[in-house]
């Protein structure tokens, strides 16, 4: 063996043993190939099929081993770490141990470039490791990825819910600066600090700024009626219960439409506080709707001093006077009213073929005749401005893509469409919905008006500010400067990645966004899917995904992670594989939701079993129990 500086012996001493390593596993697995093979025999049916069994009974074998400290030194001398051998396992094994015959016969200026090109992949990833602590706080034990979660206004109203989001796995909390007020999130940052301090433990306030999202405006109002519909499947059976709020706040019930209205975006119905505070788990509630029939509802939970939930199995149409009889066990009964009701707003019908205007006044949106009559009815855009902008042919999406449209025509007006995408039985448009123009040039301010009064509350209050449809370094350059100007010029910041020309414009602002402070980005794949189309979200996050780990940049997997099972306590088979695939991120967002504590829970288990399988987009080899 040639001699070097100690070093170079150290690093061909460990040369020597993963070698021998290496001859031991490869021992192991013959071994335990040919017992397998034996006990096979008798159902083998030919050539082909005795190589496949052959190859099979290898990589079992192979995988009853636990390889991840192998596989870390392997990939350190730039050879492969064995992730990928399924369909050739032997030859993998071969070609690897031949690389480490060859290695170990390396001169001392070969056996020393190993050692500093092993040394700088180290650093790549503790690079990486040390951003994503400056920016998200510290991993949980025994689980990599971060979990933040939307909070609720329940988070404000009741500091036992912050607790609860702590013990169940949560490390960060992220506030929607969309919703609510000053008051509202000053109440749900102090019930989380004061959660965090008494589990010993830190928990980064991360705050969204709204940003210049396009939006459909207001609806016409119609009196306040609420409809309490459960989820059926194609037979008419009950997919999943209407979950709803008894509501003693004070405040009119209503549908809960616009999210941060309503606790955690529930249906609400006001009732009496007196006959609310009798309410028990599992009591029952009859109620005369406003057709006259009689229904069940059931009460779960309570949730604060105010509000307790249940469900309804039947459809209910309520409206203020409708009465509400509280069966007890005992017997007893106790009457109350509903309360009064939110005027509820008028929703447009739409079916592909019709005519929408897109208008310019402020005038609440109506419904037209539809069909050969005439438009389908005329709903005003938030930001009129932008619709100068439309050209005839563009696409326009309605309510996160729900509904497609393309522009037929602008005038004075406004802009007129035809739908080209809407369920059979047609869709519905209601206020405040998303609008995504992805084939027209809009140039808006990165930061609104109300962004920049949110940032004096942000600036002295968050750990970290979320940036809403920033699309190029010029945007990241601003919030640098509206932060410096407020005194928070260290201010961790997430960059939201949920444009067509935020894509293009990625590596920009990665490089405008990491040289000032603690920078990330997330993968805000609700927007992003509309705008990029839904075939290229899954191509294109796996880009965003490798562009960030090579700038060493923490990325965040956000929007409809778990949404099933947050809203309908049920998760879908698909929704499983994308949270266990969203451990190749940082960290996971959640939104907020009636189960969202069971799924802070889910979601932890499966980042914690992922971790034995899988670092980012490389697969690890603990041992399997076959």
């Amino acid at each position: 063996m040639l001699s070097g500086s100690d070093s170079l012996d150290s690093n061909l001493n460990s040369l020597s043993e993963l070698r021998q390593a290496m001859a031991g596993l490869r021992a192991r697995v013959e071994a335990g190939r040919g017992e397998m093979l034996r006990a096979w025999r008798p159902a083998l049916t030919g050539p082909g099929h005795a190589r496949a069994l052959a190859n099979l009974a290898t990589y079992i074998a192979f995988r009853r081993e636990d390889l991840r400290d192998m596989q870390e030194r392997l990939s350190d001398l730039g050879l492969s770490s064995l992730g990928r051998c399924e369909g050739h396992v032997q030859a993998t094994l071969d070609s690897v141990a031949l690389a480490l015959d060859a290695l170990d016969c390396a001169c001392p200026s070969d056996a020393a470039a190993l050692t500093r090109l092993g040394q700088e992949k180290q650093a790549g990833d503790r690079r990486l490791r040390e951003n994503t602590r400056r920016l998200l706080g510290k991993e949980a034990k025994g689980r990599r990825t971060r979990i933040m979660v939307t909070l609720p206004l329940l988070a404000a109203q009741d500091p036992r819910f912050a607790r609860d989001l702590l013990e169940r796995g949560m490390n960060l909390a992220r506030i929607n600066c969309a919703h609510d007020g000053p008051e509202v999130w000053q109440a749900m940052i102090d019930n989380v600090r004061a959660a965090a301090e008494a589990a010993g433990r830190a928990c980064p306030i991360h705050m969204d700024l709204a940003g210049p999202r396009l939006r459909t405006g207001d609806m016409a109002a119609t009196p306040g009626r609420l409809r309490l519909k459960p989820r059926r499947d194609e037979r008419g059976d009950t997919r999943a219960p209407a979950y709803f709020l008894f509501d003693a706040s004070g405040e009119p019930g209503g549908p809960g439409l616009r999210g941060a209205t309503g606790l955690a975006g529930y249906a609400r119905v006001s009732v009496a506080r007196d006959w609310l505070l009798r309410l028990q788990p599992g009591d029952l509630v009859e109620a005369v709707d406003a057709r006259g029939k009689k229904r069940i509802l059931n009460v779960l939970e309570r949730m604060g001093e105010a509000h307790v939930l249940a469900c309804a199995a039947d459809n209910v149409w309520l409206e203020q006077g409708c009465e509400l009889k509280h069966l007890s066990g005992g017997g007893h009964s106790r009457l109350t009213q509903v309360g009064a009701l939110e005027d509820s707003f008028e929703v447009i019908l739409v079916h592909v073929g019709e005519r929408l205007l897109l208008s310019r006044d402020g005038a609440p949106g109506e419904a037209g005749e539809g069909g050969d009559g005439g438009p389908a009815g005329r709903v005003p855009c938030a930001q009129p401005e932008v619709l100068d902008s439309l050209r005839v042919g563009e696409r326009v999406f309605i309510d996160d893509g729900h509904i497609g449209a393309e522009v037929e025509k602008v005038d004075a007006e406004g802009a007129w469409l035809r739908i080209t995408r809407a369920r059979p039985e047609g869709d519905k448009i209601r206020p405040a919905k998303g609008l995504n123009f992805p084939d027209s040039d809009i140039r808006l301010p990165a930061l609104s008006d109300k962004d920049l009064l949110d940032l004096d509350f942000v600036a002295r209050e968050a750990d970290i500010v979320g940036y809403s449809f920033v699309q190029s370094a010029e945007d990241m350059r601003r919030l640098a400067a509206e932060l410096e100007a407020r005194g928070a010029g260290r201010l961790g910041r997430i960059a939201k990645i949920e444009t067509r020309r935020a894509v293009a414009n990625l590596p920009e602002i990665i490089v405008e966004g990491t040289g000032r402070a603690p920078f990330g980005l997330m993968i805000a794949r609700g927007d992003l899917a509309v705008e990029i189309g839904w075939s290229r979200l899954a191509e294109v996050q796996e880009e965003m995904l490798w562009v960030a780990e090579a700038a060493h940049v923490p990325v965040v997997w956000a929007t409809q992670v778990f949404e099933q099972l947050i809203k309908e306590n049920l998760p879908s088979r698909a929704e499983m594989t994308d949270a266990a695939m969203s451990e190749r991120a940082e960290c996971v967002m959640l939104n907020k939701g009636p189960f969202v504590l069971d799924a802070i829970a889910m979601l932890d288990d499966i980042a914690r079993r992922m971790r034995a399988h899988q670092h980012k987009k490389s697969a690890r080899l603990r041992a399997l129990h076959w």
